[in-house]
C-alpha cells in the first residue's frame, strides 16, 4: 500500500460534446453540395487585363484578342526554338573549345617532359 495514494489513477474522462446540431449531414450529397456551395465551377483569374480560365489541365484565355495571341505564341515559340538552337550551337561550341585544350595540355606536358629527358641525358654527356 502505497504511502501517498495509488501513483497510476488515471481521472475519469468528460463525456464527449455533440459533434453537431446541424442535419445538414443528413441530406443527400446534391443537396449538400447547393446548401454548403461545394460547387466551385472553373478557375479563372485575370493576370494582366486578361482573363484566363482553366480547362482541361491549362490556363486558356476566356476573352479577348484570341488572333493576336495566336500570334504572340507563334513567334515566341519560334524565338524559342531560335534560341534552343543558338544555345545547343553554343555548348558545341564550348564542348569543342574544351577537347582542344585538353589536347593542347597534352601535348604541352609531353613536350616539357621530353625537354626534361634531353636535359637529363644531355647532363650525363657531360
Amino acid at each position: 500500500m502505497p504511502l501517498f495514494g495509488n501513483t497510476f489513477s488515471p481521472k475519469k474522462t468528460p463525456p464527449r460534446k455533440s459533434a453537431s446540431l446541424s442535419n445538414l449531414h443528413l441530406l443527400d450529397r446534391s443537396t449538400r453540395e447547393v446548401e454548403l456551395g461545394l460547387e466551385y465551377g472553373i478557375p479563372t483569374m485575370n493576370l494582366a487585363g486578361q482573363s484566363l480560365k482553366f480547362e482541361n489541365g491549362q490556363w486558356v484565355a476566356e476573352s479577348g484578342n484570341f488572333i493576336g495571341d495566336r500570334r504572340e505564341m507563334q513567334r515566341l515559340r519560334k524565338r524559342n526554338q531560335q534560341l534552343e538552337e543558338e544555345n545547343n550551337l553554343l555548348r558545341l561550341k564550348v564542348d569543342i573549345l574544351l577537347d582542344m585544350l585538353s589536347e593542347t595540355t597534352a601535348e604541352s606536358h609531353l613536350m616539357e617532359k621530353e625537354l626534361e629527358e634531353l636535359k637529363t641525358h644531355s647532363r650525363r654527356r657531360k
